[in-house]
């Protein structure tokens, strides 16, 4: 997938106004329109430029482009970072007002899912013959990392979201706001927590719409989840693989006394039931076997290990007598 300059695309500064950038875009559909251009590319062009400006209009996601940095070039290879929209609140969708399928992957990586979903509308309060009419506001969305060990308990924990406002230049501007948030003891990556009333305030007298937090989980160097299913990580030493036995396993939900069986392999797998993320029906955690081999610096280990190479007829290229492959 290719990164798109959408600044560059419009032929506009990052600094510039909403109003110079609705400008370039009218100049820009006007050269490349379909209907009237005599571009061979026009079609595309025309697409590139409604696309760039899809972004560049909306000020929170043009905040959330701007988010990406200035080290990228167009046409280069790109991937979004991890969590790169954490804490960025949105209202409203992604798709405002074009077709989905004239946007690009690259469009779609950022602004198609996660915490780009359509909220409930985009309301606005008028006055008509001196009557006042009330909305209710929008809901709004925002996603947020938590640690793998908050959904074995469940916390509170105060969180810093990020809105963006038009300032008086014409400017995206941050705005920051903090919430106390209970996580629910059991909450899987992508489950969503509504927040009641913490939406986009009602015009006139009408309801606050609500918040929703998509959850992610912060990377850990131990655990890794899919689902309720959690994974942990385990290094045992070669010894501990070939003869087995008791070995002491932390997990999220406290300490275990794990038996390895004898002869494990490298990347076994052992289950613990019940032992992934809590729920009615809770996961299960899987053990995976990672056999750590000792570095061997002195003469003595230099040695214990010629000792060991003699005490078997061992080919871990070729396997040993017993037919089975090198493991440790």
């Amino acid at each position: 997938m290719e990164y798109r300059d959408y600044y560059q695309i419009l032929g506009v500064e990052r600094s510039a106004a909403q109003a110079d950038i609705k400008r370039a875009y009218r100049k820009l559909a006007r050269k490349y329109h379909p209907d009237v251009s005599n571009e061979g590319d026009a079609e595309e062009r025309f697409k590139e430029v409604s696309e760039a400006y899809e972004v560049l209009k909306d000020p929170e996601k043009r905040a959330a482009f701007d988010q990406l940095g200035t080290n990228w070039n167009s046409g280069q290879d790109f991937q979004p970072p991890p969590n790169w929209d954490q804490g960025f609140e949105f209202h409203g969708g992604g798709y405002t007002e074009a077709d989905p399928e004239a946007f690009s992957d690259f469009f779609e990586s950022l602004f198609g899912r996660g915490g780009f979903q359509p909220g409930a509308g985009h309301h606005r309060g008028f006055h008509q013959g001196g009557r006042q009419f009330h909305a209710r506001g929008e809901n709004t969305h925002a996603r947020i990392a938590i640690d793998i060990e908050d959904s074995y308990r469940g916390s509170k924990r105060q969180i810093t979201l990020k809105h963006s406002e038009l300032g008086a230049d014409g400017r995206p501007v941050i705005r920051e706001r903090k919430l106390n948030v209970t996580i629910p003891k059991g909450v899987t990556e992508g489950q969503q927590i509504r927040l009641a009333g913490q939406g986009q305030p009602g015009i006139g007298e009408g309801k606050a719409g609500d918040l929703f937090l998509e959850i992610a989980f912060n990377p850990h160097a131990r655990y890794s989840v899919e689902g309720k299913t959690v994974y942990l990580d385990l290094p045992v030493a070669p010894w501990e693989a070939a003869l087995g036995g008791k070995v002491p396993v932390e997990t999220p939900s406290g300490s275990v006394n794990l038996t390895l069986p004898a002869n494990s392999k490298n990347g076994g797998k052992l289950r613990l039931k019940g032992r992934g993320l809590p729920a009615k029906e809770p996961g299960d955690l899987y053990v995976v076997l990672d056999i750590v081999t000792p570095p061997a610096n002195t003469e003595a280990e230099q040695a214990a290990y010629r000792q060991f190479r003699d005490a078997f007829q061992f080919e871990p290229r070729g396997g040993d007598a017993g037919g089975n492959r090198g493991s440790v």
